[in-house]
């Protein structure tokens, strides 16, 4: 009886009602179900669950301007020698500073950048920053720049079935290494051979994407363009392998080059997920490329249309477009085949043709 005498108490003390009872229960089994709703590949949650959770997640932060921004993977593309990697250095020297690059915002904290350079030689790179090899920019120790190791390439004596999966191997253990969270990998197509090929780009951009979730990354990603028609605004089509690549990425901007002054660039949005599309054709950031010192980069002009910067097509343009098409025509090319070598669209080769009783 003096037990029973206590339970009041005990009840009073710790604050035990029927209210609290049914919350402590209804805890307990939510407890329990997000533990087998997160058996298999898919994590189900109702929405409301969703919400709560991303509450406690920070807001996306920008990285580079609109164009980039913290949480995103982000594909960069542009023809060959327009300026990517000139760029994608100056976006992550400035990431690693925390300072802006000028006319265009930085958000996010100064923080660590693990730059992937496919593209050039250590010699080829000390050429860009620096004053005929003397007088070397001093970039921040937040800035890691990585290369392949020729002397360690063997994907066989370490194990690996395929230079590939060494690859993707090594990549993973380069981002725990420096405890990154910003990655830039120049370029893509060196992940995966064939980008262009949906069959190809697939599994990439999903390798991408899970690794970006694992480690909490940002991944700015550079590719190519193909052969395009420098008279129309870029567009998604102009990315190789542009259906899954554009699909699968988070936002995506692109480098134009201007038919007005080649000394000129443009900058343009292309998709974009966490914000609205500020730099569109009718809103480009005219930029050049300038190296006043030890360091190559962009440097803004002004804002402008795309379309001052593409190629007007001349009458005279027109007529000798015809000659080449009728040319091919004569030593037997296919209209695919013709529209490839001028960069045309079969359909308006077969126009051409029509118009000029040659088909």
């Amino acid at each position: 009886m003096a037990d029973l005498e206590v339970i009041p108490d005990v009840i009073k003390k710790h604050n035990i009602s029927p209210e609290n009872i049914k919350a402590n229960a209804e805890q307990l089994l939510l407890q329990n179900n997000e533990a087998t709703e997160n058996d298999g590949l898919f994590i189900i949650q109702t929405a409301n669950c969703w919400l709560e959770q991303a509450k406690k997640r920070p807001i996306p932060q920008m990285l580079f301007d609109k164009f980039w921004f913290e949480g995103e993977l982000c594909i960069l593309f542009a023809d060959t020698n327009l300026g990517k990697s000139i760029l994608a250095v100056q976006i992550s020297n400035s990431i690693s500073t925390g300072e802006p690059i000028i006319a265009f915002k930085l958000e996010a904290e100064k923080q660590k950048v693990l730059y992937f350079d496919f593209e050039l030689s250590d010699k080829q790179f000390e050429a860009r920053y620096s004053n005929n090899f003397t007088n070397h920019y001093v970039f921040n120790d937040n800035f890691y720049r990585a290369e392949i190791n020729p002397e360690n390439s063997d994907y066989k004596e370490h194990g690996f079935e395929t230079f590939e999966k060494f690859l993707y191997y090594s990549l993973e253990q380069s981002i725990i290494k420096t405890k990154t969270k910003v990655l830039i990998i120049d370029n893509i197509t060196y992940l995966k051979d064939e980008t262009e090929r949906a069959k190809y780009a697939l599994p990439l951009m999903k390798y991408l994407q899970a690794l970006k979730k694992k480690y909490g990354l940002s991944i700015l990603a550079l590719a190519h363009t193909p052969k395009r028609d420098l008279s129309k605004p870029i567009t998604r089509n102009d990315l190789q392998g542009s259906k899954m690549l554009i699909n699968f990425c988070d936002s995506s901007f692109s480098i134009g080059e201007s038919n007005t002054d080649k000394g000129l660039r443009y900058l343009k949005q292309i998709k974009a997920r966490n914000t609205e599309i500020i730099y569109d054709t009718e809103n480009v950031c005219v930029c050049q490329i300038i190296k006043p010192n030890n360091f190559l980069k962009f440097e803004f002009l002004n804002f402008g249309t795309e379309l001052e910067h593409l190629k007007q097509h001349t009458e005279q343009d027109k007529e000798s477009q015809k000659e080449k098409v009728i040319e091919l025509k004569q030593q037997g090319r296919s209209l695919r085949e013709i529209g490839t070598e001028l960069n045309i669209s079969h359909m308006k080769v077969s126009r051409i043709l029509k118009d000029c009783n040659a088909l």
